[in-house]
């Protein structure tokens, strides 16, 4: 019998994850795709927040987000705003009532155990340096966007007047810089 791998391993635990979640949606009459978009707008900054980025990120057809942001809006969790330099363009926005749904439907106590125990079993510090750099590697295997925290960008920049995206030349607002970003490109 073969020695799991890491990779192996976070399979494993997305499978447990992804099963207490499901569970935890429904008893709130939700599906697991809407929880993920939930989970993904709540996490995601001004650049990453349409349909076309949600899609991405979660690797589902347009046409599948498009039906869930539909149920979503009709169900007050979101809105959607359209860009305001570009028409085409629309942005998705997680209202209260979706992020208050968002947290009841997040496995935390879960988490909250199983922080405890590893804790309590052993006491490792940075064990996350592994997860980080099997993301990256699988991401590099897939050609896929990092959608990485945007002030860890070789396009972010500080200036006196704040934060600054050199992509877009755009201002970037402190919550912004702190979120994800569909653009992100390793330093």
């Amino acid at each position: 019998m073969r020695k799991p791998n890491v990779f192996d391993l976070i399979e494993c635990m997305a499978a447990l994850i992804r099963s207490e979640e499901r569970k935890k949606c429904t008893e709130m009459k939700l599906q697991l795709v809407h929880f993920q978009v939930l989970e993904y707008l709540s996490f995601c900054n001004k650049y990453s927040d349409t349909p076309a980025a949600i899609a991405n990120y979660l690797g589902m057809t347009r046409g599948t987000i498009s039906q869930t942001l539909i149920i979503l809006e009709k169900r007050a969790f979101i809105k959607k705003n359209q860009d305001i330099s570009d028409k085409r363009v629309f942005h998705v926005q997680l209202l209260p009532k979706g992020l208050n749904t968002l947290n009841k439907a997040k496995p935390t106590e879960l988490f909250q155990r199983a922080a405890k125990i590893l804790q309590e079993s052993s006491p490792v510090e940075g064990g996350e340096e592994i997860f980080i750099e099997a993301l990256t590697a699988l991401q590099k295997a897939n050609d896929s966007n990092s959608f990485g925290v945007c002030k860890t960008c070789k396009n972010f920049s500080r200036t006196p007047k704040g934060f600054f995206c050199e992509l877009t030349q755009e201002k970037l607002s402190k919550k912004d810089s702190e979120k994800i970003c569909q653009e992100h490109v390793p330093i």
